[in-house]
């Protein structure tokens, strides 16, 4: 392979997957770098992670995923760069799929696509709007406009610059990268990760999550 990969992966309290999750990056072919964003854990992140990624950031106070992600971005170099979460465990293996698009001149960002969830979550609601801005400011129709694993070259990294903060992180990218021109695929894969239930702690979550994607796409819809 004659472009090298770069993992970035922002971390809250991912002591239990952490691990496997670095371990299974480290078997993809061109991963010469690991940089993991320690979010203000409180848990033995920041220690399980040490000692397999290339480097590890640790934040003192959980700030959000755009926070981790913008100081991660400063540290990594490779020709192409993979945004995994921390709790893929050992199905980050599968994120080599998210790469081939890339090396293929397919796209210029890829986006996993999970299979179909076997847990009830939410209503739809935080995805059906962003399906819904998605389609007003880029035109285009996707199914996974909430996915935060994607394959990123480096002319979109350098286009992009920097991450939406808070949880409308993804919204804003893929908004962002159709915009500029760029081309984005969809990847399905075999991938798994913790999925927020039909709770109390899932619908905050949830919550949180729609206010955040609609500030994102409400802010840009104001300048179209």
């Amino acid at each position: 392979m004659d472009k090298s990969i770069s993992v970035l992966i922002p971390a809250y309290n991912e002591e239990e997957k952490i691990e496997d999750t670095i371990k299974s990056i480290r078997e993809l072919e061109g991963v010469y770098e690991v940089v993991v964003v320690d979010d203000g854990s409180i848990d033995n992140t920041y220690q399980k992670a040490s000692n397999l990624a290339t480097k590890v950031i640790r934040l003192e106070q959980n700030q959000g995923k755009g926070t981790a992600l913008n100081r991660g971005l400063k540290e990594v170099s490779g020709d192409i760069i993979l945004l995994l979460d921390a709790d893929l465990g050992n199905s980050s293996i599968e994120a080599m799929k998210l790469v081939e698009p890339l090396l293929a001149g397919r796209a210029d960002m890829s986006i996993a696509k999970f299979p179909q969830s076997q847990t009830k979550g939410g209503f739809g609601l935080v995805k059906g709007l962003a399906n819904w801005g998605l389609k007003k400011l880029t035109c285009q129709e996707f199914s996974a406009p909430l996915s935060g694993q994607r394959a990123l070259s480096k002319d979109v990294v350098k286009k992009v610059s920097s991450f939406a903060k808070g949880f409308g992180v993804e919204v804003c990218l893929t908004v962002d990268v159709c915009q500029a021109g760029f081309r984005v695929e969809e990847v399905p894969v075999m991938m798994k990760h913790r999925e927020s239930k039909r709770d109390i702690q899932g619908f905050i979550h949830r919550g949180r999550q729609f206010k955040d994607v609609a500030l994102v796409l409400f802010s840009k819809i104001r300048r179209v």
